[in-house]
């Protein structure tokens, strides 16, 4: 398989891109003034409001609106895995009036998850950029004697059938990154879903759980205070918000089920018009030097990326056999 490799040197490849006029359509630095957008701009968000997405979702929003002229309105349609507001912007007119700003879970990981989609996200979205990155942290009880990865791994494994670990719900990173160590390690371990991560990692610090996957945002303040133990983080490089703690990667466990990770970006329908694209793509450009932005991103516990087109496609393709294969591994299939 091969990962997603957002290392610190591809990010910053990324970001220079933005200055460098290297986007779709040779966007300008300074756009044109054209006839998009004539009324405002709808932003779906397949998820609950609250969450880490959406405090992106209305920051991007918010310098939209500023530089654009027009409302945009971030909307907040949760449920089934955001399966129903990517669904909303798939069906919606390719005019530049209705975008997404979702998670690679509805983006890409569900085609190999669910066995029907209302959309197909290869077909029916226009991806723009990849806002953030997001990698994860893999926490554990205080109880469970590892410090490190390896050691983790040896535990799972002397332990088999006693080891529970919480994902925020089936088809999510926390679940298949647990069935992939589970079933590599033939520990058998059991999973326990639940309905967000804040009460995952109640669980966690309450000893039902013995370990899981869960985001910086989460999980940095037990873990500097103590009651949640830090194995590693997934991706290549380690987070800005805790950088004492190791990449798996770098701890030798070099598989790229740790590597890939998920990300936050922003799409719209298929055959978003070329001058749309101009426009907005000029903008995003200008956006991600908001020093404001970055901040917020990164104190999510998320990456800044801000890519063009090209390198959205790229990295999607990259990403794809690497999910397909921990859905398969996890056996998540779901109707």
């Amino acid at each position: 398989m091969t990962g997603s490799r957002f290392d610190r040197r591809a990010v910053l490849r990324g970001l220079a891109a933005l200055g460098g006029g290297s986007w779709l359509g040779g966007a300008r630095a300074q756009p044109a003034k054209a006839a998009w957008p004539t009324k405002p701009i709808r932003l779906i968000v397949p998820f609950n409001a609250g969450g880490a997405t959406d405090i992106i979702a209305r920051s991007v929003g918010e310098a939209l609106s500023q530089r654009l002229g027009q409302p945009v309105v971030v909307d907040n349609r949760g449920g089934a895995a955001g399966i129903l507001g990517t669904d909303a912007v798939a069906k919606a007119a390719p005019d530049g009036t209705t975008l997404l700003l979702s998670l690679s879970t509805s983006m890409l990981i569900n085609q190999f998850l669910y066995t029907k989609l209302p959309y197909d996200p290869q077909k029916d979205l226009t991806l723009i950029t990849q806002i953030a990155a997001a990698p994860v942290t893999l926490v554990v009880h205080p109880s469970v004697p590892a410090s490190n990865m390896k050691e983790l791994l040896a535990y799972v494994k002397a332990n088999r059938g006693k080891v529970s670990y919480g994902s925020w719900g089936v088809g999510s990173y926390a679940h298949l990154g647990g069935a992939y160590m589970s079933k590599t390690q033939d520990a058998d371990m059991a999973h326990v879903a639940y309905k967000g991560e804040a009460p995952m990692i109640q669980d966690l610090i309450g000893g039902q759980l013995q370990l899981c996957f869960s985001s910086a945002q989460n999980t940095k303040p037990f873990i500097d205070s103590g009651r949640l133990k830090a194995i590693g983080v997934t991706g290549l490089q380690r987070m800005d918000i805790l950088p004492q703690v190791p990449t798996i990667h770098e701890q030798g466990v070099t598989d790229d089920a740790y590597a890939v990770f998920g990300w936050v970006a922003m799409g719209g329908p298929a055959n978003l018009p070329k001058d749309v694209m101009d426009v907005l793509q000029g903008h995003l450009r200008e956006i991600a030097r908001d020093p404001k932005l970055l901040e917020r991103i990164r104190g999510a516990g998320f990456m800044p990326v801000m890519n063009t087109p090209e390198a959205f496609q790229a990295n999607y393709r990259r990403d794809m056999p690497v999910w397909k294969a921990l859905v398969d591994a996890a056996g998540a299939r779901l109707d």
